[in-house]
């Protein structure tokens, strides 16, 4: 089978879970089909300006198809369109809503065209989140051999009403938690939103040194890691006013490392460490020297570094306005969650050595028997059968 991936960006240089979790699902169904990821020429998520070449190339063992973005996006403009709309979703019409999309990017008529013209060539097109025009504007086109992940949650955007006719089209669907499954058959109630709970499996590097980790960076302290994209919408603000308030309270030294690239500034702080996008090895190198991760975003269809945390035995602490996040913690009973600044603090007390250590082990349980690519591969081959 031919089986096409969609997604909005795609290289080693992307710094994102959706695009991470495509090329891993891509790579490794190419053991038994022949797959290809769709997908623009943008890096920068912000502007989508245009860095790849377009063309054919190959990513991680996987063939990629890059498409030129047709414009790139004024972050400010767009933000500022949205507040114009968010308010008034029940008013605003489907051409003002796809005008948002547009605005909301990568917009590549190439790629639309590519998919429009090409449809025959492929016996499956896989998109990756409903929320970009990658996966808006092209999929209507396929839409017999359409499958969606839709990587969704509780956020204003879901809530236009362009989406009630869009979630009716794919043949089917991928979910990467219950808890995503379940808010979007309330949000959809009319909609058969068929399909398994898939998620991705995770591969740690063979060789993982705390202790490199540590002297590289000069850090000798106990330390809070977090790992993603620095931004207000995933809950940074917060992080970080609640951190700077738990030191002023603390007596023993305690470090934030931060792990990605910021779109926001970062407080000046002697206890918070940023460190930038760093390689794979350097960040499973700081997952293995780290007391406990911390995922402060309140969206999240699946958090793959929370994985990536319990399969190095080490607990978490979430953002607790995130379903799927405490969710995740119930279920592995790996982790606790927090909704504010004394909770925050609490959480964190209370996790000594030995409390960290059977959440640590109760995580690492959880994902090695409930993400295995065994099982994941025979999920997707079941859906396309």
């Amino acid at each position: 089978m031919r089986v096409a991936f969609v997604v909005q960006r795609c290289g080693l240089e992307v710094n994102g879970g959706a695009e991470t979790h495509c090329i891993k699902i891509a790579q490794r169904m190419s053991n038994y089909w022949d797959t290809e990821i769709l997908t623009t020429c943008a890096l920068d998520y912000m502007t989508w300006k245009n860095y790849y070449s377009p063309g054919l190339t190959e990513v991680a063992g996987v063939k990629v198809r890059r498409f030129q973005v047709a414009q790139t996006r004024d972050i400010k403009k767009f933000n500022h369109l949205s507040e114009k709309i968010c308010p008034h979703l029940k008013n605003i019409s489907i051409k003002e809503q796809e005008a948002w999309m547009r605005s909301q990017g990568p917009f590549s008529p190439d790629l639309i065209t590519y998919v429009k013209q090409r449809e025959r060539e492929y016996d499956a097109f896989i998109f990756f989140t409903y929320l970009y025009a990658t996966t808006y504007f092209p999929l209507a086109f396929v839409a017999k051999k359409a499958y969606l992940a839709p990587l969704a949650h509780n956020e204003w955007p879901i809530y236009m009403s362009m989406w009630d006719k869009f979630f009716e089209k794919p043949r089917g669907f991928i979910f990467n938690t219950i808890e995503e499954r379940d808010f979007l058959k309330t949000r959809f109630p009319k909609i058969n939103l068929d399909g398994p709970v898939v998620g991705v499996a995770i591969d740690p590097p063979s060789t993982i040194n705390a202790k490199e980790f540590r002297q590289k960076y000069n850090i000798n302290e106990p330390f809070l890691l977090y790992i993603g994209r620095i931004d207000p919408s995933k809950g940074c603000q917060e992080l970080f006013h609640y951190f700077i308030q738990l030191r002023k309270q603390e007596s023993a030294s305690r470090k934030l490392v931060l792990l990605g690239k910021p779109t926001m500034p970062i407080p000046h702080h002697p206890d918070i460490v940023a460190l930038g996008f760093v390689d794979e090895q350097t960040k499973w190198n700081a997952l293995a020297a780290c007391d406990l991760l911390v995922m402060s975003s309140p969206y999240e269809s699946l958090s793959m570094v929370l994985l990536e945390a319990w399969i190095m035995g080490k607990p978490v602490i979430v953002n607790g306005k995130c379903d799927v996040l405490v969710g995740q913690c119930l279920r592995s009973q790996a982790g606790v969650w927090y909704t504010n600044a004394d909770e925050f603090q609490v959480a964190i007390e209370k996790m000594d050595n030995q409390i960290r250590y059977q959440l640590g082990l109760q995580g690492k349980k959880f994902v090695e028997s409930n993400y295995r690519w065994s099982k994941i591969e025979k999920d997707y081959l079941k859906l396309l059968d």
